[in-house]
This record gives structure tokens, C-alpha cells and sequence, in this order.
């Protein structure tokens, strides 16, 4: 064995031997059941000790800087008693363990005496040992550890017998006892970390009587601790620090822990760095690693691998150690800025070329890829004053991409030079560089242009009204290259209004119609026309001319509302506001000038109220009505005319501001006008003729007339048509029946259909009167002969019956004195229908009528429609329409004759 061991084992045996000098025994002690707060329980002998701290490890009891223990409040302990310790620290930061074990006592029964109780000492029965055990120990087993004995063996043949943890429950077999003598053995070795104590219960029982001859002892087995863990790492060793950070920068820390009994020197872990110490170093207590140096740089190396050793025992030989490897990573900062590949750039664009890419622009950067740090942002620093260039970045390449967004001018410059410099996103640190630009020359391609104008805006300025073909101005343009106008020709591009003539030789500009400012083709007296120019190549160019149009005094104030109110408000008339305006300008327009015309009457006066505007009020208490008001407005150069306002005097509804008011609406009078009562009397009027019209109609609707067209046929009036009976062509139709026998009686006339007796009373017609009153009525409609008619037609409308009476009589024959004065007339009328279709009235044609209801053009071509003035020959003349259906059905009759 070296030298180096030998001593080793020499501290730790005087180590080991200062520790016990020092602790000298385990406190045991019988206490009561309950103990009140602050009671003394007992003391540590801390003699030859050199103590820092003290501490209990149960909380119902704490230790004074002497070593006596006390209780923190009130406490029970139980007949299986109390077990806990008291941890010494000395100055060297050792500590030391104090077993301290407390059992109850039952208290004697107090005698009263004078005034005072006397506490009686009992004699303990069981010789309560805490006892201990080493963990991991070798064989062989069993291993004694002490005897466990009662008072009762005194008194009895006794045998044990112990239950609990570790005997009969998990761990089962660890303990078991000498049942004769009481020796508790150990029977295995025992892991402290998974069982740091056990606690079962000893019983005590008489050999005869098989009774326990004692109470149960609850009894304690410590496992001491052992070196036999090493630490362990309890998070991963991955860190960062970014790069060039200040020596003494936090890295992290290394965390560990140990299984062994905490507190202890076996539980002591000291921290160290195997490698890296050049640049990282690392607490050897608290394990809090932190940078050596400022040269941390991330573009020499990103990462670094330490690695960590950590001892138990506070690093000493005989500890345990484990090891592993940090991943230290350094992030990076912004100390390097992007550079370019070229010392100069170059670049070609043709002329009026505009945004098109025309440069990539490669540049190389240090730092960490994707970052802020790498990003590049190009700006143009010089030679882009009139924006003719933009430059923005590839996001996968970090190459700047330059673009030309207007067209450039070979003629003005076949070089434009620019300067463009690199940027980061982020700021520089950490480093004394800056950043740097490069140089770009771009050469400009020439390329046959179009004729320019020059300006390529131009104003002139000409007066509204100027007669046409006034000249306003010459706009030409030049060829850049010859910056000549030869053989350049002009054309209008625009010209809303279609004012401007433009000469395709010379590029003059005159009016080709009248040029109106007021026009809505003008904005604030700017016309604007846009021209081209044509080279002989075909090549174009396209300028502006604004026209400036001077204003004259070609309009006249005009009132802008010439229907007005004057509100009448508690019997006092208030006035109206009178607007006027003028499109002309200044000195063309406002003020205006009011007056009132001749035929005001001086019912009305004028009050001043602004340039462009006048008060109207009455002069005299006007009716409410409406009024014509002639008013003349005249501009400021007195030109103007007389206009008519119409103002209307009223109750008002509202007034929102003065001179400005809504009528109210007209009241209904109870009482009547005299158009009113005209045209009630006219009513009642047309009422009274209806009535008498409607009495002539049915005194006449019983009319039935023979008439003789040659075969005996006879005609029916009607001025009545059935809803839905239909009038169409052969729609009266004729059923043949006997003859007419015609007898005259008295004034009276009957019409008797058919002959014999029979025929009489079923209703047929007997015509009494006159004979010669029938005679020749119509040759055509009707022949009547004296007393009797053959061959007669009666209407299939009206049956056999005669109105719905046996017998009509008629006081007065004066419609048959009609027909028979007129009976060459209609005639004439129905031949002329029946024979001619040319050259006619519209009236006059014979139609095709298939329903003459309402609404139907001709009417009916009943008796009324006919006999409504029966003395009136006029209605023979336009009997056309309305007779077309009777014609038609006379000359089909004709016909079959």
C-alpha cells in the first residue's frame, strides 16, 4: 500500500475519531404523554465540540445553541414513543447526527394532599434501544445487533416475538429475534436509499400462560449511510453564450444530485472542467459555469465541447465521481458586414427601357446564415436623384437586384453612375468596421426615338366666343437625334369638345368652334387637348396643350328659384329670399343689382341682403293667393334682363330660417263655391235625363215593327242585348210563320201573328188604325199592306211572344211616320253598304262583329241606340257602323230572294 493511501486512511481515522470524541452518546429518554409547549425534554452533551448550528429534524421540537431540547408547541407522544435527530454543524461544515429517542411514561394517580400533588417515579419495564445498522454490509448472516429486554423476565419465564416492516411486511426476513433471549439479528443487507429506517413492534410473553407480560415496544432500526452512489447529472449540458460577450458572462449551470444521506460529506459534490478551462471555467460548489475570455468567436468555431467531472466527498480521493460533456454553443452577433466579390460593377440598359432587372448584385457575409446579421439591405447612395433606379434584395440568395423603373436618355448621358452600399437588417457590434459600397457604371443603349415635344405640357390662352379660326398657338415637336421638326406631322389624340384645329404641317392651333368656358368640358377655365407627332419612320410622341380660357360676360344673372313663399305669421307678411347667379367671373358677375319691373304695382319692395341676393317682401297687406313678381337682375357691368318670380303669400307649416317657409296644406270649406254648386245642379241635371231616358226606353222596348223586304220578312228592334248573347253574322235569325191580318180599331193598333181565332189569343199581333198610315213603309225592310202581310219573320231573340204582353198598344204612330218618310233613303244606304267597299269612310264599311257587348265600337243596334231623337234626321248619315249586322242580315235576305 503507498504512502499516499496509508495517509489518506490516517486523516480519515483521525477524522472518524474526532467525531466520536466530540458526539458522545444518543439521547434516550421517557417522557410524558403529553408535554406542554417550550417543555425541556432533555439535552445533547455538545462538550468538546465546536458547534455552528443545531437543528432537529422534527419540527415539534427544536435544540438551543447548548444542546437542550425543547418542545415548539404541544405534543403527544405515543405509547411507540418518538424518534428523531438533532444535526450538529461545525465550523468546518461537517456534520454530525444525535439519535434522539423518547418513550412514554404513564403518570401515577395524584394524591391530593394539603394543597400540593406528588409525582411518583415508575421503574421502566423494557430496556427501549434505538438501534442502527450499516447498509450494504457484507456476509456472513445473521449479524447481531442487540438485545431487546423486558422487566417482566424478572417475574416470568418470557419468550419474544417481533411483527411489522421488515420482519413480517415488506421487506419480509430482514430482522428476526432470539425468542429466548431477546438478541434482534439482521438477516440481509439493506439499501439505505430505499429503506432508510425500519420501525416494528417487540412483544413480550409469559412461557405458561402464553400472556404478554409487558406492553409492545415499538422499536427503530436506523440504516446508516454508506459511500456507495455516485452523483449524477440531473439536466441535459447544453448551453449557450453568444460570441465576444465580457469574461465573466454566465454560461449555465450544471446540476446535480446524490442518492447518499443528504448533508453529508458523502452528498458533497465539487464541480470541474477536464478541458476548455482556456476559455470557460467553472464554481467548484455551485457548478455555474461562466466565460474565461472576450475571444468567443462564433465564425471560428460555433460550438464547444467540454467536458464535466463531479466528485462526491467534496472532491477528495476517496469520493465517487461521475463525467459527461457540455455542448457549449456560441450564437452570433453582427461583427461582420456584408462584403462584395467586385471592386466595380457594370451594367447596359437601352434608352426608354423602364422597370426591367439590370444587375445582380453578389455580396458575402460571415454571420449566421438567415439571421438579421446575414440579411443584406442595399441602398443607392449616389447617382439615383431623379428615382431613374430601385435596388431590393433576393431573399435566397442575399444578391441585391437593381432595377431601372424610368425610361434613361442616350442623348443625355451614355453613363450614369451610381454607388450602392451594403447593409445588414441588423446593426453592426461588436467590431470597429462599418460598411461598404461598390461602384456601378451603367451604359446607356441608343435607340431611334420618337419626336419629342418640348415642354411635353404647354399652355396658351385664349378668350371664350373668339370666332373660329382664331390662332392660339404653335406646339411642335423635335427628332432627338437631329433635334429637328422636318417631316414631323400632327394629329389630335383628344379634343373633348371638338374646339381645335390642328395643323398637320405646322402644328398650329386654332378654334374650330365656339369655345365656351361655362362648358362642362372645362375645369377651372382649363381645356386640355393631347397631340402627336409622326416622324417619317412612323415613330410617335404625344404632348399636352392646356388651354387657358379668359372669361367675357356672355351670361346673364339668372334667379335660381322663381317660385318662392312669403309666410304670413299672426297677420304680419314676412318676405322671401331671391337668389340670383352668374357663371361668368369677376368683373362679369356679382354683385348683382335688383329691381323691380313695371308691372309690380307697388304691392311689393326690395331690401338689400347679399351681392347675389335680394329680399322680397310686400308693401302693402297682400290676400293669401299667388303673385307674379317681375324682378330685373343685372350683373355688375348692367347686363341683364327682366324675369318673372312667382311668389305665393301663405300660412306656413315651418319657417327653418327667415325668408324660408312651407305652405300648409289647403282646408276643405263646409261651404260651397259657385263652380260647386254648378256642378251638383249639373249632376242632379244628368240624373233627371237618365231617368227620363231610361222610361223612353222601356216605353219603347215593346216596339215591334213588320216590315215587308219582299217575302213577307219583318224587322225587330232592340236596344237591349242579353250578357253573353253574341251578335255575329246571321244573328237574327228569321222563323217563317202565317200571315199578318191588319185591323184598325179606334186609335189603338193591334198586331195579331198568325190567323184563326187560336192565333189570337196566343198572343199574336192585331194592328189597329189607319190603313193607309202603313202603306210603302220600306220596300226593302218592310212592306205593310191594308188589312193583311204574308210571309212575315219573327226575331228568334224575342220567341212568339209580344214583350211579355198579349197585345201592345201605341197612343202615338210617330216612329212609323219616321220610317215611312225615309223610306227611300235607307234604301239607298243599304244598297250603297251591300254593292261598294272603295272610297269610303271607315265608318262606312261593313265589318264582321262577333260580340257587340261592352265595349264593342258599334254599339247596340237596338231601338235606342236609333230612336234617341226620333225627330233628327241627321243619325241616317253615320248608321254605318252600327247597322252593319242588320245590312248584313237584309242583303243575306235579298239574296235568297
Amino acid at each position: 500500500m503507498s504512502r499516499g493511501v496509508l495517509f489518506c486512511l490516517g486523516l480519515w481515522t483521525v477524522f472518524c475519531c474526532s467525531v466520536e470524541s466530540c458526539v458522545l452518546r444518543s439521547v434516550r429518554v421517557q417522557v410524558p404523554e403529553q408535554l406542554q409547549a417550550g417543555t425541556e425534554v432533555s439535552k445533547v452533551n455538545l462538550r468538546g465540540c465546536v458547534v455552528r448550528e443545531l437543528k432537529t429534524s422534527d419540527p415539534d421540537f427544536f435544540v438551543r445553541s447548548d444542546g437542550t431540547i425543547l418542545t415548539s408547541h404541544v405534543t403527544t407522544v405515543t405509547a411507540r414513543g418518538r424518534l428523531f435527530w438533532v444535526w450538529v454543524y461545525d465550523e468546518r461544515g461537517d456534520v454530525m447526527k444525535v439519535d434522539v429517542s423518547l418513550t412514554s411514561r404513564a403518570e401515577e394517580p395524584r394524591r391530593r394532599s394539603a394543597g400540593s400533588a406528588v409525582l411518583r417515579r415508575t421503574k421502566r419495564r423494557w430496556s427501549p434501544l434505538p438501534f442502527s445498522i450499516t447498509e450494504n454490509e457484507n456476509p456472513p448472516f445473521p449479524k447481531e445487533i442487540d438485545v431487546i429486554g423486558s422487566d417482566s423476565s424478572v417475574n416470568y419465564t418470557v419468550y419474544y416475538r417481533i411483527v411489522g416492516p421488515g420482519v413480517t411486511a415488506h421487506p419480509v426476513g430482514v430482522f428476526s429475534v432470539d425468542t429466548r433471549t431477546g438478541m434482534l439479528k439482521v438477516n440481509k443487507a439493506v439499501d439505505r436509499e430505499e429503506f432508510p429506517q425500519f420501525v416494528f413492534t417487540a412483544h413480550v410473553y409469559d412461557v405458561m400462560t402464553k400472556k404478554e407480560t409487558d406492553l409492545p415496544l415499538p422499536v427503530t432500526v436506523i440504516v446508516k449511510d454508506v459511500n456507495d452512489n455516485a452523483p449524477e447529472f440531473t439536466a441535459p449540458l447544453v448551453f449557450t453564450v453568444e460570441e465576444q460577450c465580457i469574461p465573466d458572462t454566465v454560461v449555465g449551470k450544471v446540476n446535480a444530485t446524490d442518492k447518499d444521506e443528504p448533508n453529508t460529506p458523502r452528498t458533497l459534490i465539487r464541480y470541474s472542467l477536464m478541458n476548455g478551462t482556456d476559455l470557460f471555467f467553472i464554481n467548484s460548489f455551485n457548478g455555474v459555469i461562466k466565460a474565461k475570455t472576450s475571444n468567443l468567436d462564433r465564425e471560428t468555431k460555433d460550438k464547444h465541447y467540454v467536458s464535466i467531472m463531479i466528485k462526491d466527498m467534496g472532491g477528495t480521493a476517496e469520493g465517487r465521481s461521475s463525467t459527461q460533456t457540455a455542448v457549449i454553443t456560441v450564437t452570433d452577433i453582427n461583427d461582420n458586414p456584408p462584403t462584395f466579390r467586385e471592386p466595380l460593377l457594370k451594367a447596359r440598359v437601352q434608352e426608354n427601357q423602364a422597370d426591367k432587372l439590370i444587375l445582380r448584385i453578389p455580396v458575402d457575409d460571415k454571420d449566421a446564415e438567415g439571421t438579421p446579421n446575414w440579411k443584406a439591405v442595399f441602398v443607392i447612395a449616389k447617382g439615383n436623384e431623379n428615382g431613374s433606379f430601385k435596388i431590393e434584395t433576393d431573399p435566397k440568395t442575399n444578391e441585391g437586384l437593381l432595377y431601372v423603373i424610368k425610361p434613361l436618355d442616350h442623348e443625355k448621358g451614355e453613363v450614369v453612375k451610381l454607388e450602392i452600399v451594403a447593409q445588414n437588417e441588423a446593426p453592426l457590434t461588436g467590431t470597429t468596421l462599418s460598411w461598404v459600397s461598390v461602384p456601378v457604371e451603367i451604359t446607356v443603349g441608343d435607340e431611334d426615338e420618337g419626336p419629342e415635344f418640348s415642354p411635353s405640357i404647354i399652355q396658351f390662352r385664349v378668350k371664350e366666343n373668339v370666332p373660329n379660326g382664331t390662332l392660339i398657338g404653335t406646339y411642335t415637336a423635335k427628332d432627338p437625334e437631329t433635334k429637328s421638326s422636318k417631316g414631323i406631322k400632327y394629329y389630335k389624340i383628344s379634343d373633348p369638345a371638338n374646339w381645335i384645329s390642328l395643323s398637320e404641317s405646322s402644328g398650329e392651333l386654332r378654334t374650330a368652334n365656339t369655345v365656351d368656358r361655362e362648358s362642362d368640358y372645362v375645369s377651372n377655365s382649363m381645356y386640355n387637348i393631347t397631340v402627336k407627332a409622326v416622324d417619317e419612320s412612323r415613330k410617335t410622341g404625344t404632348g399636352t396643350v392646356m388651354i387657358f380660357i379668359e372669361d367675357v360676360n356672355d351670361n346673364m344673372p339668372r334667379i335660381t328659384e322663381p317660385s318662392r313663399v312669403v309666410c304670413e305669421t299672426g297677420g304680419t307678411q314676412g318676405y322671401t329670399v331671391v337668389t340670383a347667379d352668374d357663371p361668368d367671373l369677376t368683373p362679369y358677375s356679382k354683385p348683382f343689382t335688383f329691381e323691380l319691373g313695371e308691372g309690380a304695382d307697388g304691392k311689393w319692395r326690395l331690401k338689400e341682403d347679399t351681392s347675389s341676393s335680394m329680399l322680397l317682401e310686400p308693401a302693402v297687406d297682400l290676400p293669401i293667393g299667388e303673385y307674379k313678381v317681375p324682378l330685373i337682375v343685372k350683373d355688375l357691368q348692367g347686363f341683364g334682363e327682366e324675369q318673372m318670380v312667382t311668389v305665393r303669400v301663405c300660412e306656413c307649416v315651418t319657417e327653418e330660417k327667415k325668408g324660408e317657409g312651407v305652405c300648409k296644406a289647403q282646408r276643405h270649406s263646409a261651404s260651397l263655391g259657385v263652380w260647386a254648386v254648378l256642378a251638383i245642379l249639373l249632376a242632379f241635371l244628368l240624373a233627371l235625363l237618365l231617368c227620363l231616358l231610361l222610361m223612353f226606353v222601356c216605353s219603347t222596348a215593346r216596339e215591334k215593327l213588320y216590315i215587308d223586304d219582299g217575302t213577307g220578312g219583318m224587322l225587330l228592334k232592340s236596344n237591349t242585348e242579353a250578357p253573353g248573347d253574341e251578335v255575329k253574322e246571321g244573328a237574327l235569325l228569321l222563323t217563317p210563320a202565317s200571315a199578318v191580318d191588319i185591323t184598325t180599331k179606334g186609335s189603338a193598333m193591334e198586331q195579331q201573328f198568325g190567323t184563326g181565332p187560336a192565333a189570337a189569343t196566343a198572343g199574336q199581333q192585331t194592328l189597329q188604325g189607319s190603313a193607309s198610315m202603313f202603306q210603302n213603309v220600306s220596300k226593302d225592310f218592310m212592306t205593310t199592306e191594308t188589312h193583311n202581310m204574308t210571309d212575315y219573320y219573327a226575331s228568334g231573340r224575342y220567341g212568339t211572344g209580344v214583350y211579355g204582353d198579349m197585345y201592345a198598344k201605341y197612343s202615338s204612330l210617330s216612329t212609323f211616320d219616321t220610317w215611312k218618310t225615309n223610306e227611300i233613303y235607307l234604301d239607298k244606304k243599304l244598297d250603297f253598304f251591300g254593292e261598294e267597299e272603295d272610297d269610303r269612310f271607315a265608318v262606312d264599311l261593313l265589318r264582321v262583329h262577333g260580340y257587340e257587348g261592352e265595349g264593342s265600337l258599334a254599339g247596340s243596334v237596338g231601338c235606342c241606340s236609333n230612336l234617341s231623337d226620333q225627330d233628327n234626321l241627321d243619325f241616317l248619315n253615320s248608321l254605318g257602323p252600327k247597322f252593319k249586322t242588320l245590312a248584313e242580315v237584309c242583303m243575306n235576305r235579298r239574296g235568297e230572294e
